[in-house]
C-alpha cells in the first residue's frame, strides 16, 4: 500500500542501543500525538484479546551524526514541517514537564539533538532526509 505521507525518525547514530530505542520510542509518540488519523484501529487475536492500535503506516528510521541531525531539522522547518525533538538533556530527566524544560532552556541552534521524528508529504520527507541512510 502507497501512503500520501511518509514518517521519519532520524537518530544519532553514537547512542547506546537503549538509548536509540528510547528516543524513537519517545518520537514515534509525538508522531501518534500530532497526527492521530495516523493510527489505526485496536488490535485483536482469534481469542478475542484486545490490543491497543499501532501507528498504522510503516515508520522509517534513519541514522545521523550530530551535524546531518541539525541539517534535518533545519530542513524540515524551513519546510514549514513541525518535527517532534529529542534531546541529549532529556536523558537526565525523569518526567514530561522536566523535559519540556530542559529543551526551552536552550536556544535551537545549541540544541543537542539525539533524534527528530516528523510526518509530511512523501516528497517533502524525502528531501528533508535526503542523503541520509536507513539505521543499522
Amino acid at each position: 500500500m502507497q501512503f500520501d505521507t511518509k514518517i521519519a525518525i532520524v537518530v544519532r547514530t553514537d547512542l547506546e542501543v537503549w538509548q536509540k530505542l528510547n528516543v524513537a520510542s519517545f518520537l514515534a509518540g509525538g508522531v501518534a500525538a500530532a497526527f492521530p488519523e495516523c493510527v489505526g484501529a485496536p488490535y485483536e487475536d482469534g481469542s478475542a484479546t484486545q490490543y491497543l492500535a499501532l501507528i498504522g503506516q510503516p515508520i522509517l528510521i534513519y541514522g545521523a551524526d550530530r551535524a546531518a541531525l541539525s541539517r534535518a531539522l533545519d530542513r524540515a522547518l524551513a519546510r514549514n514541517v513541525r518535527p517532534a525533538v529529542y534531546t541529549d538533556d532529556m536523558f537526565k530527566t525523569t518526567h514530561d514537564e522536566a523535559n519540556r524544560a530542559a529543551v526551552k532552556a536552550v536556544a535551537r541552534a545549541d540544541l543537542n539533538l539525539v533524534g527528530i521524528a516528523m510526518r509530511a508529504e512523501r516528497k517533502v520527507i524525502d528531501k528533508i532526509v535526503d542523503g541520509l541512510k536507513f539505521h543499522g
